[in-house]
């Protein structure tokens, strides 16, 4: 098998190198290419093209596979908690059980943030849409801790990756209680992780909280789900922010905002939003399965369908089993949730939705879930980028690390030619 390609252009034969991944993936290196040709490549959303070769994580679309340095989603989600696969993704390995104490202590005594964060918080009105908010806490990061971070000192880069761990979770619960108009809470470090997030997003003032392991569950699973998801457009633009050599905070406040677009993060807000449509329309699931069918109708069905996966998005099936298991426990019995079960079913025994792959995604049910536990709908994507981080951060310290080049990406001009006033 040939170790190169050749492009012909122009009567001329131009050689360039393939290079392979660990899991047999090939790419044709075109660094040269306009160099050699004077020729750039054309491609509309990057469908194509690699920006970098990253150990992070691996996803097969075709195959629905998704893994994270080796280990599968599903044994992930089934044997670890977030913080031991946040852990993984930043540092390369699953810890040992002395690295997960040592980093759960270091998260812990890092849980404050400045009080004048707060006069930022203050200063959005409750209407303010929350991502817009947590991208603004996290840029107010940056002016609380301004030292740059060294990239050549593994101490400057661990401090600056505990501290995002440690207060970011504490700002998305700030823009949740902002956002539901209750007294903000503080970490309480007796607690994981996860039943900490629990914690500070819905412990009322005037009542003990015991999270439900139930629910703590659940959480851990959305969060490892969205962990990370290789080259997604908040990723690349952490990664593009971060090769012009911005800091972390910087970098991450990015991937919030690129976050909260609605084909991106923003998806599960938008399945809700479209289930409500329905029950307000009088709640027959089968009139929008038929507007979905009809190329003329501009109706769209949320949740189902995903850009990479052309089979069953394997961080679904996992997120389904814990949304039956959520409404549960806490007995919820919502017409809205209906409507969605009545969706699924219909989409999952008709062949126009299957022969077409468009089965309903991880947005879909973490969506159901959200709503369940009392997460208002404009809080979703936030809980987005509280699973997101971890990769955000191992993607940024990857790309430092790696010394990539500023991203720059080429264009072909289509305006006005050379002409005079």
């Amino acid at each position: 098998m040939s170790n190169s390609v050749k492009i012909t252009y122009d009567r001329k034969e131009y050689e360039f190198p393939l290079i392979e991944g660990s899991e047999k993936e090939k790419a044709i290196d075109i660094k040269t290419l306009r160099a050699q040709t004077g020729l750039i490549t054309y491609d509309p959303g990057y469908k194509n093209t690699g920006s970098c070769t990253s150990e992070i994580t691996y996803l097969n679309g075709e195959e629905g596979i998704l893994h994270h340095r080796g280990y599968s989603i599903e044994e992930l989600c089934a044997k670890a908690s977030f913080l031991e696969v946040a852990f993984l993704l930043i540092f390369g390995d699953m810890p040992t059980q002395k690295e997960l104490d040592l980093l759960n202590d270091e998260i812990r005594k890092d849980s404050l943030v400045d009080e004048d964060i707060k006069l930022i918080l203050k200063s959005f009105p409750k209407s303010a849409h929350p991502m817009g908010i947590l991208a603004s806490l996290t840029s107010g990061l940056i002016a609380f801790n301004p030292s740059t971070v060294n990239i050549k000192s593994e101490e400057s880069m661990r401090e600056a990756i505990i501290m995002l761990m440690a207060k970011f979770p504490i700002l998305c619960s700030w823009t949740h209680r902002k956002v539901k108009g209750l007294p903000l809470n503080y970490a309480n470090t007796s607690l994981s992780y996860v039943e900490n997030i629990a914690h500070m997003l819905f412990k009322l003032p005037h009542q003990d909280y015991t999270p439900s392991p139930i629910v703590v569950d659940a959480l851990n699973k959305l969060l490892i789900l969205h962990a990370d998801h290789e080259q997604n457009c908040s990723t690349s633009t952490v990664r593009i922010v971060g090769s012009s050599e911005a800091g972390l905070f910087a970098s991450v406040s990015a991937g919030v905002s690129a976050l909260w677009g609605r084909l991106h993060g923003g998806a599960n807000q938008g399945v809700i939003e479209m289930l409500k449509a329905i029950k307000r329309d009088g709640g027959d699931t089968k009139k929008f399965m038929a507007r979905a069918k009809d190329k003329n109708d501009s109706f769209r069905l949320m949740g189902f369908g995903h850009r990479v996966y052309k089979n069953f998005d394997p961080r679904a099936r996992i997120i389904k089993k814990a949304a039956d298991e959520v409404l549960g426990e806490l007995g919820i019995n919502d017409p809205i949730l209906k409507i969605a079960n009545d969706l699924e079913e219909e989409a999952l025994s008709d062949s126009y939705f299957t022969d077409r792959k468009l089965y309903p995604n991880v947005d879909f049910y973490s969506g159901i879930i959200y709503r369940a536990l009392g997460i208002p709908t404009e809080m979703f994507t936030v809980m987005f980028a509280l699973g997101r981080v971890p990769g955000w951060i191992a993607q940024w310290a990857e790309m430092r690390r790696n010394k990539e080049p500023i991203g720059r990406p080429r264009q072909i001009y289509t305006g006005k030619t050379k002409r005079s006033i």
